[in-house]
């Protein structure tokens, strides 16, 4: 399994997730810079995603949706804060209606994503932030932890080796 770690501090409001990969650090980065890439593995295994926008620049979009076991799609987005390539990407991620225009009464979080050596491989650093206890509450009991850890469980497979 390729996650290590999951750590939810409530007192400061994060969510991290830990993985590491058996492959560079550039072989990692593109799986997020890659939106074919990105699509096979962000969403857990029955929620795939579908790409629509991948814009990786700062001020950039990335839209989403992800369709369900029954058909049903969930649309996201993503507002890029920071990128420096191969190492760090920093977003705001959100909920978007069917028209893919950003959802007002749902909760958004920043997500800051590192990637660093670590023993031979890549060590992933995903950290989710959250505006108030109630957001990470309510995130959670929609799964989100589950979820992300489901969805970088199947980075392994995506990469070279």
């Amino acid at each position: 399994m390729t996650v290590t770690s999951v750590d939810k501090d409530l007192d400061n409001l994060t969510l991290t997730l830990v993985a590491d990969f058996e492959a560079p650090v550039a072989e990692v980065w593109q799986l997020w810079a890659d939106p074919r890439k990105l699509e096979r593995w962000w969403g857990p295994p029955t929620y795939p995603a579908t790409v629509e926008e991948h814009d990786l620049t700062p001020g950039g979009d990335v839209t989403y949706f992800m369709t369900g076991p029954e058909g049903d799609r969930h649309r996201g987005w993503w507002r890029v804060d920071a990128v420096e390539p191969p190492t760090s990407l920093e977003f705001t991620d959100g909920f978007a209606d069917a028209d893919g225009k950003p959802v007002a009464d749902m909760p958004v979080t920043t997500m800051r994503m590192r990637l660093t050596e670590h023993d031979g491989g890549t060590r992933m650093e995903m950290r989710s932030t959250f505006d108030t206890r109630e957001q990470m509450e309510q995130l959670d009991k929609m799964g989100m932890t589950e979820g992300l850890k489901q969805a970088v469980g199947q980075m392994d497979a995506l990469l070279p080796g």
